[in-house]
């Protein structure tokens, strides 16, 4: 149940979104491209962070870019 902190932890890094086109799932409610993103968590496939609704979620890093 360590996801339950992940909104309160530190910020690892941040990231830009570079676009919201999902092929399977409706992302742009949830991402805006060009804004920049705290990550909070990171894996081989995905970043951790807190999206447009103020939850944290995660997305698969082809939707983003290292600042």
């Amino acid at each position: 149940m360590i996801h339950k902190g992940w909104e309160n932890r530190e910020t690892i890094k941040q990231i830009t979104c570079v676009h919201a086109d999902a092929k399977k799932f409706i992302v742009d409610r949830k991402l805006t491209p060009g804004k920049v993103y705290d990550v909070k968590n990171e894996t081989e496939e995905f970043y951790f962070i807190i999206d447009n609704s103020e939850r944290i979620a995660g997305f698969r890093k082809d939707y983003f870019e290292e600042n």
